[in-house]
Protein backbone atom coordinates (compact mmCIF):
# COMPACT_ATOMS: atom_id res chain seq x y z
CA UNK A 1 0.00 0.00 0.00
CA UNK A 2 3.21 2.47 1.25
CA UNK A 3 4.26 2.19 -2.81
CA UNK A 4 0.95 2.28 -4.47
CA UNK A 5 1.25 5.87 -6.87
CA UNK A 6 -2.18 7.95 -7.75
CA UNK A 7 -3.08 8.05 -11.11
CA UNK A 8 -6.51 9.13 -11.44
CA UNK A 9 -5.63 12.13 -8.83
CA UNK A 10 -2.27 12.88 -9.89
CA UNK A 11 -3.35 16.15 -11.03
CA UNK A 12 -5.52 16.78 -8.53
CA UNK A 13 -4.29 20.69 -6.98
CA UNK A 14 -2.22 20.92 -10.33
CA UNK A 15 -2.70 24.65 -10.86
CA UNK A 16 -4.55 25.47 -14.03
CA UNK A 17 -4.98 21.72 -15.02
CA UNK A 18 -8.67 22.31 -16.22
CA UNK A 19 -6.75 24.41 -18.88
CA UNK A 20 -6.09 22.07 -22.02
CA UNK A 21 -2.08 23.47 -22.08
CA UNK A 22 -1.70 22.50 -19.01
CA UNK A 23 -3.01 19.18 -19.30
CA UNK A 24 -1.02 18.32 -22.06
CA UNK A 25 2.34 20.05 -20.33
CA UNK A 26 1.71 17.16 -17.68
CA UNK A 27 1.93 14.19 -20.64
CA UNK A 28 -2.29 14.65 -21.25
CA UNK A 29 -3.62 13.10 -24.44
CA UNK A 30 -0.46 10.86 -25.26
CA UNK A 31 -1.93 7.77 -24.18
CA UNK A 32 -5.06 8.92 -26.78
CA UNK A 33 -2.29 10.04 -29.36
CA UNK A 34 -0.81 6.31 -28.86
CA UNK A 35 -4.03 4.76 -29.50
CA UNK A 36 -5.30 6.61 -32.42
CA UNK A 37 -2.30 6.69 -34.34
CA UNK A 38 -0.17 3.64 -34.16
CA UNK A 39 -3.27 0.88 -32.40
CA UNK A 40 -6.44 -0.50 -33.95
CA UNK A 41 -9.46 -0.02 -32.33
CA UNK A 42 -9.44 -4.01 -31.90
CA UNK A 43 -6.24 -3.66 -30.04
CA UNK A 44 -7.43 -0.92 -27.88
CA UNK A 45 -10.14 -3.80 -26.79
CA UNK A 46 -7.91 -6.50 -26.16
CA UNK A 47 -5.95 -4.48 -23.78
CA UNK A 48 -8.55 -3.09 -21.82
CA UNK A 49 -9.91 -6.70 -22.02
CA UNK A 50 -6.82 -7.81 -20.51
CA UNK A 51 -6.54 -5.42 -18.24
CA UNK A 52 -9.86 -6.72 -16.63
CA UNK A 53 -11.10 -3.59 -15.87
CA UNK A 54 -14.38 -3.63 -13.82
CA UNK A 55 -17.03 -0.89 -14.24
CA UNK A 56 -16.13 1.33 -11.83
CA UNK A 57 -20.18 2.14 -11.52
CA UNK A 58 -21.60 -0.46 -9.56
CA UNK A 59 -21.98 -3.52 -11.47
CA UNK A 60 -18.63 -4.63 -11.90
CA UNK A 61 -18.90 -5.73 -15.42
CA UNK A 62 -15.22 -5.67 -17.45
CA UNK A 63 -15.74 -2.74 -19.80
CA UNK A 64 -13.79 -4.95 -22.52
CA UNK A 65 -16.15 -7.53 -22.47
CA UNK A 66 -18.99 -5.07 -22.64
CA UNK A 67 -17.60 -3.48 -25.60
CA UNK A 68 -17.24 -6.72 -27.10
CA UNK A 69 -20.96 -6.93 -27.86
CA UNK A 70 -21.41 -4.80 -29.87
CA UNK A 71 -22.29 -6.31 -33.43
CA UNK A 72 -19.50 -6.74 -35.77
CA UNK A 73 -21.26 -5.13 -38.70
CA UNK A 74 -22.35 -1.99 -37.17
CA UNK A 75 -22.29 1.48 -39.12
CA UNK A 76 -23.37 3.75 -36.09
CA UNK A 77 -22.06 3.37 -32.47
CA UNK A 78 -23.12 5.50 -29.30
CA UNK A 79 -20.49 5.98 -26.48
CA UNK A 80 -23.16 7.41 -23.44
CA UNK A 81 -20.97 8.35 -20.36
CA UNK A 82 -22.65 7.73 -17.43
CA UNK A 83 -22.05 10.77 -15.15
CA UNK A 84 -25.37 10.76 -13.23
CA UNK A 85 -24.16 9.92 -9.86
CA UNK A 86 -27.01 9.45 -8.07
CA UNK A 87 -26.32 7.00 -5.55
CA UNK A 88 -26.12 8.22 -2.20
CA UNK A 89 -22.45 8.64 -0.44
CA UNK A 90 -21.36 8.90 -4.05
CA UNK A 91 -18.87 12.08 -5.65
CA UNK A 92 -15.71 10.31 -7.10
CA UNK A 93 -17.04 11.10 -10.93
CA UNK A 94 -18.12 14.59 -9.46
CA UNK A 95 -14.26 14.94 -8.20
CA UNK A 96 -13.06 13.71 -11.42
CA UNK A 97 -15.25 16.20 -13.79
CA UNK A 98 -14.17 18.96 -11.37
CA UNK A 99 -10.91 18.24 -10.52
CA UNK A 100 -9.20 16.74 -14.01
CA UNK A 101 -11.77 17.16 -16.74
CA UNK A 102 -9.62 16.43 -19.72
CA UNK A 103 -8.67 13.64 -18.38
CA UNK A 104 -12.18 12.14 -18.15
CA UNK A 105 -12.50 13.37 -21.74
CA UNK A 106 -9.46 11.58 -22.69
CA UNK A 107 -10.47 8.86 -21.58
CA UNK A 108 -13.83 8.94 -23.80
CA UNK A 109 -12.09 9.77 -27.10
CA UNK A 110 -9.93 6.38 -26.26
CA UNK A 111 -12.74 4.50 -25.92
CA UNK A 112 -14.74 5.89 -28.44
CA UNK A 113 -12.07 4.97 -31.17
CA UNK A 114 -12.19 1.52 -29.46
CA UNK A 115 -15.82 1.24 -30.01
CA UNK A 116 -15.90 2.84 -33.48
CA UNK A 117 -18.14 5.50 -31.65
CA UNK A 118 -19.57 8.02 -34.16
CA UNK A 119 -21.05 9.98 -31.45
CA UNK A 120 -20.68 10.29 -27.54
CA UNK A 121 -23.23 11.64 -24.87
CA UNK A 122 -22.27 13.16 -21.09
CA UNK A 123 -25.14 12.44 -19.02
CA UNK A 124 -25.03 14.82 -16.45
CA UNK A 125 -27.17 15.19 -13.00
CA UNK A 126 -28.46 18.55 -13.46
CA UNK A 127 -27.45 19.21 -9.65
CA UNK A 128 -23.60 18.89 -11.22
CA UNK A 129 -24.11 22.75 -11.75
CA UNK A 130 -20.28 23.79 -11.58
CA UNK A 131 -18.99 20.61 -13.31
CA UNK A 132 -21.19 20.88 -16.29
CA UNK A 133 -19.79 24.11 -16.97
CA UNK A 134 -16.02 22.81 -16.26
CA UNK A 135 -16.67 20.02 -18.41
CA UNK A 136 -18.59 22.12 -21.13
CA UNK A 137 -15.09 24.45 -21.28
CA UNK A 138 -12.56 21.91 -20.78
CA UNK A 139 -14.50 19.87 -24.36
CA UNK A 140 -14.58 23.76 -25.97
CA UNK A 141 -11.00 23.45 -25.81
CA UNK A 142 -10.69 19.68 -27.00
CA UNK A 143 -12.61 20.58 -30.30
CA UNK A 144 -10.73 23.71 -31.26
CA UNK A 145 -7.38 21.41 -30.56
CA UNK A 146 -8.87 18.62 -32.94
CA UNK A 147 -9.72 16.00 -30.23
CA UNK A 148 -12.83 15.66 -30.91
CA UNK A 149 -15.18 16.46 -34.42
CA UNK A 150 -13.79 15.44 -38.00
CA UNK A 151 -10.56 13.68 -38.77
CA UNK A 152 -9.05 13.83 -34.91
CA UNK A 153 -5.38 13.88 -34.67
CA UNK A 154 -4.65 13.47 -38.14
CA UNK A 155 -6.34 10.31 -38.30
CA UNK A 156 -9.25 9.13 -40.29
CA UNK A 157 -11.60 8.65 -36.55
CA UNK A 158 -14.69 11.09 -36.34
CA UNK A 159 -16.36 11.48 -33.64
CA UNK A 160 -18.71 14.09 -31.41
CA UNK A 161 -19.13 14.51 -28.15
CA UNK A 162 -21.47 16.69 -26.57
CA UNK A 163 -23.18 17.18 -22.39
CA UNK A 164 -26.32 16.12 -21.72
CA UNK A 165 -27.95 17.60 -18.32
CA UNK A 166 -30.29 14.96 -16.63
CA UNK A 167 -33.79 16.04 -14.42
CA UNK A 168 -31.77 14.60 -11.45
CA UNK A 169 -33.73 10.65 -10.80
CA UNK A 170 -32.13 7.96 -8.93
CA UNK A 171 -33.80 5.50 -11.59
CA UNK A 172 -31.89 7.42 -14.56
CA UNK A 173 -28.61 5.65 -13.09
CA UNK A 174 -29.71 2.64 -14.89
CA UNK A 175 -28.48 2.39 -18.36
CA UNK A 176 -31.60 1.55 -19.87
CA UNK A 177 -32.67 4.17 -18.10
CA UNK A 178 -30.41 6.69 -19.02
CA UNK A 179 -30.72 5.91 -22.34
CA UNK A 180 -34.74 6.67 -22.17
CA UNK A 181 -34.05 10.09 -20.83
CA UNK A 182 -31.27 10.58 -23.14
CA UNK A 183 -33.82 10.27 -25.74
CA UNK A 184 -36.02 12.95 -24.28
CA UNK A 185 -38.70 10.69 -22.92
CA UNK A 186 -39.75 9.60 -19.48
CA UNK A 187 -36.36 7.87 -17.60
CA UNK A 188 -38.30 4.44 -17.14
CA UNK A 189 -35.86 1.12 -17.60
CA UNK A 190 -36.33 -0.82 -20.81
CA UNK A 191 -37.41 -4.75 -20.68
CA UNK A 192 -34.22 -6.82 -21.47
CA UNK A 193 -33.30 -8.48 -24.05
CA UNK A 194 -32.51 -6.45 -26.27
CA UNK A 195 -29.75 -4.96 -24.42
CA UNK A 196 -28.02 -1.87 -25.35
CA UNK A 197 -24.87 -3.43 -27.37
CA UNK A 198 -27.36 -4.38 -29.85
CA UNK A 199 -30.39 -2.08 -29.71
CA UNK A 200 -29.20 1.01 -27.19
CA UNK A 201 -29.91 4.74 -27.85
CA UNK A 202 -31.94 5.72 -30.70
CA UNK A 203 -31.82 1.26 -31.64
CA UNK A 204 -28.60 2.03 -32.32
CA UNK A 205 -25.72 -0.27 -30.70
CA UNK A 206 -24.65 1.23 -27.63
CA UNK A 207 -21.63 1.05 -24.70
CA UNK A 208 -22.71 3.27 -21.44
CA UNK A 209 -19.79 3.25 -19.41
CA UNK A 210 -19.48 5.06 -16.42
CA UNK A 211 -16.94 8.21 -15.77
CA UNK A 212 -14.31 6.65 -13.30
CA UNK A 213 -14.06 3.49 -15.86
CA UNK A 214 -13.31 5.86 -18.69
CA UNK A 215 -10.58 7.40 -16.51
CA UNK A 216 -9.05 4.60 -16.25
CA UNK A 217 -8.55 3.17 -19.95
CA UNK A 218 -6.14 6.61 -19.97
CA UNK A 219 -3.64 4.64 -17.77
CA UNK A 220 -4.00 1.43 -19.33
CA UNK A 221 -3.36 2.53 -22.78
CA UNK A 222 -0.45 4.61 -20.93
CA UNK A 223 1.19 1.77 -18.71
CA UNK A 224 -0.14 -1.37 -19.88
CA UNK A 225 -2.69 -3.93 -19.12
CA UNK A 226 0.46 -6.04 -16.71
CA UNK A 227 0.77 -2.55 -14.95
CA UNK A 228 -3.11 -2.37 -14.35
CA UNK A 229 -3.70 -5.88 -13.08
CA UNK A 230 -0.74 -5.59 -10.47
CA UNK A 231 -2.97 -3.62 -8.66
CA UNK A 232 -5.59 -4.27 -5.89
CA UNK A 233 -6.74 -7.91 -5.82
CA UNK A 234 -7.00 -11.16 -7.80
CA UNK A 235 -10.17 -10.24 -9.55
CA UNK A 236 -10.56 -6.72 -8.85
CA UNK A 237 -7.67 -5.06 -10.51
CA UNK A 238 -6.48 -1.73 -10.95
CA UNK A 239 -6.89 1.71 -8.56
CA UNK A 240 -10.65 2.75 -7.23
CA UNK A 241 -11.52 6.60 -5.97
CA UNK A 242 -13.06 6.00 -2.82
CA UNK A 243 -15.53 8.40 -0.64
CA UNK A 244 -16.67 8.59 2.57
CA UNK A 245 -18.69 11.02 4.32
CA UNK A 246 -20.36 10.95 7.89
CA UNK A 247 -18.93 11.92 11.31
CA UNK A 248 -15.98 11.68 10.71
CA UNK A 249 -12.13 13.72 10.75
CA UNK A 250 -11.25 13.86 7.09
CA UNK A 251 -14.57 13.42 4.67
CA UNK A 252 -13.40 13.10 1.20
CA UNK A 253 -12.24 11.48 -1.92
CA UNK A 254 -9.35 8.60 -1.83
CA UNK A 255 -7.54 6.93 -4.34
CA UNK A 256 -6.09 3.57 -3.42
CA UNK A 257 -5.76 0.19 -5.19
CA UNK A 258 -8.79 -2.10 -4.56
CA UNK A 259 -8.77 -4.01 -1.85
CA UNK A 260 -8.35 -1.15 0.67
CA UNK A 261 -10.16 -2.49 3.86
CA UNK A 262 -13.55 -0.38 5.05
CA UNK A 263 -11.39 -0.01 8.43
CA UNK A 264 -8.61 1.43 6.86
CA UNK A 265 -10.45 4.26 4.59
CA UNK A 266 -12.35 5.15 8.44
CA UNK A 267 -9.57 5.17 10.37
CA UNK A 268 -6.46 5.62 8.39
CA UNK A 269 -4.10 8.08 8.70
CA UNK A 270 -3.76 8.97 4.82
CA UNK A 271 -7.63 8.86 5.13
CA UNK A 272 -10.42 9.89 6.98
CA UNK A 273 -8.41 9.92 9.67
CA UNK A 274 -11.14 8.24 12.08
CA UNK A 275 -14.43 9.59 13.98
CA UNK A 276 -15.11 13.16 14.92
CA UNK A 277 -15.84 14.44 18.65
CA UNK A 278 -14.80 10.79 19.51
CA UNK A 279 -17.56 9.31 18.58
CA UNK A 280 -17.58 5.37 18.14
CA UNK A 281 -18.63 3.91 15.13
CA UNK A 282 -22.19 1.73 14.92
CA UNK A 283 -21.95 0.84 11.26
CA UNK A 284 -20.84 1.47 7.84
CA UNK A 285 -22.21 1.30 4.08
CA UNK A 286 -19.20 0.81 2.19
CA UNK A 287 -20.14 1.43 -1.50
CA UNK A 288 -23.26 3.57 -2.02
CA UNK A 289 -26.61 3.21 -0.36
CA UNK A 290 -27.51 0.14 -2.08
CA UNK A 291 -25.21 -2.22 -1.12
CA UNK A 292 -26.03 -2.71 2.14
CA UNK A 293 -24.19 -2.21 6.10
CA UNK A 294 -21.64 -3.34 7.66
CA UNK A 295 -21.22 -3.67 11.46
CA UNK A 296 -18.48 -2.46 13.40
CA UNK A 297 -17.42 -6.13 13.95
CA UNK A 298 -17.55 -6.60 10.07
CA UNK A 299 -15.12 -3.20 9.36
CA UNK A 300 -12.19 -5.64 7.55
CA UNK A 301 -14.11 -6.31 4.94
CA UNK A 302 -12.23 -5.42 1.56
CA UNK A 303 -13.56 -3.42 -0.76
CA UNK A 304 -13.25 -5.42 -3.52
CA UNK A 305 -15.76 -6.97 -6.21
CA UNK A 306 -15.29 -10.57 -4.27
CA UNK A 307 -14.77 -10.13 -0.46
CA UNK A 308 -18.28 -8.09 0.04
CA UNK A 309 -20.70 -10.29 -0.87
CA UNK A 310 -19.10 -12.70 2.26
CA UNK A 311 -20.70 -10.31 4.47
CA UNK A 312 -24.19 -10.54 2.55
CA UNK A 313 -23.40 -7.21 0.65
CA UNK A 314 -25.17 -6.43 -2.78
CA UNK A 315 -21.76 -5.67 -4.29
CA UNK A 316 -18.59 -3.04 -4.33
CA UNK A 317 -21.14 -0.76 -5.49
CA UNK A 318 -19.50 2.95 -6.32
CA UNK A 319 -17.43 2.17 -3.16
CA UNK A 320 -19.31 5.75 -1.74
CA UNK A 321 -18.82 5.03 1.93
CA UNK A 322 -21.21 6.73 4.61
CA UNK A 323 -20.47 6.27 8.39
CA UNK A 324 -23.19 5.17 10.80
CA UNK A 325 -21.78 6.72 14.05
CA UNK A 326 -22.72 4.93 17.56
CA UNK A 327 -24.90 7.20 18.64
CA UNK A 328 -27.37 7.34 15.54
CA UNK A 329 -31.21 6.09 16.10
CA UNK A 330 -30.82 3.26 13.72
CA UNK A 331 -35.12 3.31 13.48
CA UNK A 332 -34.16 6.78 12.07
CA UNK A 333 -31.30 5.34 9.76
CA UNK A 334 -33.96 2.60 8.25
CA UNK A 335 -36.78 5.11 7.63
CA UNK A 336 -34.14 7.37 5.66
CA UNK A 337 -32.84 3.99 3.73
CA UNK A 338 -36.69 3.15 2.82
CA UNK A 339 -37.69 7.09 1.97
CA UNK A 340 -35.53 7.34 -0.18
CA UNK A 341 -36.38 4.62 -2.52
CA UNK A 342 -40.02 4.40 -2.12
CA UNK A 343 -39.22 8.50 -3.87
CA UNK A 344 -36.81 7.22 -5.96
CA UNK A 345 -39.01 4.05 -7.97
CA UNK A 346 -40.22 4.92 -11.07
CA UNK A 347 -43.13 2.71 -10.57
CA UNK A 348 -43.00 0.65 -13.36
CA UNK A 349 -43.37 -3.04 -11.63
CA UNK A 350 -45.77 -3.47 -9.32
CA UNK A 351 -42.96 -5.24 -6.50
CA UNK A 352 -40.99 -2.43 -7.03
CA UNK A 353 -43.57 0.73 -6.59
CA UNK A 354 -45.51 -0.98 -3.95
CA UNK A 355 -42.68 -3.02 -2.01
CA UNK A 356 -40.67 0.41 -1.93
CA UNK A 357 -43.52 2.40 -0.26
CA UNK A 358 -44.89 -0.34 1.81
CA UNK A 359 -41.35 -0.50 3.26
CA UNK A 360 -41.26 3.05 3.78
CA UNK A 361 -44.60 3.02 6.19
CA UNK A 362 -43.68 0.03 8.45
CA UNK A 363 -40.23 1.90 8.81
CA UNK A 364 -42.07 5.10 9.46
CA UNK A 365 -44.58 3.56 12.10
CA UNK A 366 -41.41 1.66 13.96
CA UNK A 367 -39.33 5.23 14.05
CA UNK A 368 -42.42 6.87 16.13
CA UNK A 369 -42.40 4.30 18.43
CA UNK A 370 -45.27 2.09 17.07
CA UNK A 371 -43.60 -0.77 15.45
CA UNK A 372 -44.30 -4.69 16.19
CA UNK A 373 -41.85 -7.17 16.43
CA UNK A 374 -43.31 -9.03 13.11
CA UNK A 375 -42.87 -5.74 11.09
CA UNK A 376 -39.29 -6.79 11.10
CA UNK A 377 -40.04 -10.13 9.63
CA UNK A 378 -42.10 -8.55 7.07
CA UNK A 379 -39.52 -5.92 6.12
CA UNK A 380 -37.37 -9.02 5.68
CA UNK A 381 -40.09 -10.86 3.36
CA UNK A 382 -41.03 -7.68 1.45
CA UNK A 383 -37.38 -7.78 -0.11
CA UNK A 384 -37.09 -11.38 -0.59
CA UNK A 385 -39.89 -10.75 -3.03
CA UNK A 386 -39.34 -8.28 -5.21
CA UNK A 387 -36.41 -7.28 -7.85
CA UNK A 388 -34.51 -8.07 -11.23
CA UNK A 389 -32.42 -11.27 -9.59
CA UNK A 390 -36.04 -12.76 -8.46
CA UNK A 391 -37.09 -12.11 -11.96
CA UNK A 392 -39.40 -9.50 -10.96
CA UNK A 393 -38.87 -6.36 -12.20
CA UNK A 394 -37.62 -4.43 -15.07
CA UNK A 395 -33.96 -2.79 -13.40
CA UNK A 396 -32.35 -3.55 -9.84
CA UNK A 397 -33.74 -0.66 -8.33
CA UNK A 398 -35.56 -3.28 -5.91
CA UNK A 399 -32.65 -5.16 -5.40
CA UNK A 400 -30.48 -1.60 -4.57
CA UNK A 401 -33.51 -1.22 -1.62
CA UNK A 402 -33.95 -4.68 -0.72
CA UNK A 403 -30.47 -5.19 0.25
CA UNK A 404 -29.63 -1.97 2.88
CA UNK A 405 -32.86 -2.73 4.28
CA UNK A 406 -32.50 -6.41 4.49
CA UNK A 407 -29.09 -5.84 6.23
CA UNK A 408 -29.92 -3.39 8.41
CA UNK A 409 -33.06 -5.05 9.93
CA UNK A 410 -30.89 -8.42 9.98
CA UNK A 411 -27.72 -6.98 11.43
CA UNK A 412 -29.14 -4.71 14.06
CA UNK A 413 -32.50 -6.54 14.69
CA UNK A 414 -31.32 -6.45 18.90
CA UNK A 415 -31.81 -3.11 18.69
CA UNK A 416 -34.91 -3.26 16.96
CA UNK A 417 -36.50 -5.05 19.35
CA UNK A 418 -35.11 -3.84 22.38
CA UNK A 419 -36.52 0.06 21.01
CA UNK A 420 -40.03 -1.87 19.96
CA UNK A 421 -40.19 -3.36 23.57
CA UNK A 422 -39.48 -0.10 25.43
CA UNK A 423 -42.21 1.86 23.50
CA UNK A 424 -45.59 3.14 25.30
CA UNK A 425 -47.61 -0.08 25.78
CA UNK A 426 -50.45 -0.36 23.16
CA UNK A 427 -49.07 2.24 20.94
CA UNK A 428 -49.02 -0.44 17.88
CA UNK A 429 -52.22 -1.04 18.31
CA UNK A 430 -53.57 2.69 18.67
CA UNK A 431 -51.73 3.88 15.80
CA UNK A 432 -53.02 0.82 13.64
CA UNK A 433 -56.58 1.06 14.75
CA UNK A 434 -56.50 5.24 13.65
CA UNK A 435 -55.32 4.58 10.34
CA UNK A 436 -57.25 5.33 7.51
CA UNK A 437 -56.98 4.84 3.72
CA UNK A 438 -55.46 8.65 3.40
CA UNK A 439 -52.62 7.91 5.93
CA UNK A 440 -51.10 5.27 3.45
CA UNK A 441 -49.90 8.23 1.09
CA UNK A 442 -46.50 9.07 1.01
CA UNK A 443 -45.67 11.86 3.46
CA UNK A 444 -43.43 14.76 2.12
CA UNK A 445 -40.19 14.30 1.99
CA UNK A 446 -38.56 15.71 5.38
CA UNK A 447 -41.67 15.33 7.44
CA UNK A 448 -40.39 14.13 11.10
CA UNK A 449 -44.09 12.19 11.60
CA UNK A 450 -45.68 9.98 9.09
CA UNK A 451 -48.95 11.39 7.43
CA UNK A 452 -52.30 10.39 9.02
CA UNK A 453 -50.41 9.49 12.51
CA UNK A 454 -50.76 12.19 15.39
Amino acid sequence: MASFEPVLTRNFGVENIRSIDVYRAKGGYKAAETALRSMSPEQVVEVVTAANLRGRGGAGFPAGVKWSFLPKDRRITYLCVNADESEPGTFNNRALMEGDPHQVLEGILISGYATRTTTAYIYMRVEFHEQFHVLQKALDAAYAAGLFGRNILGTNFSMDCYIHRGAGAYVCGEETGLIESLEGKRGWPRIKPPFPAVEGLFRRPTVVNNVETLACVVHIIERGAEWFKSIGTANSAGPKLYTISGPVKRPGVYEAPLGLSCRELIFGDAYAQGMSDGKGVKGCIPGGLSVGVLTEQELDCKLDFDDVRKYGLLGLGTAGAIVIPSDADIRQVLMNVTRFYAHESCGQCTQCREGTSWMYKIAARIAIGAGRIEDLDLLIEVSQNMGMMGGLSICGLPDGAAYPIRTIVEKFRDEFERHIRAQEPGRAAEVLRRLNPAAYSLPILGQSRWVGVR
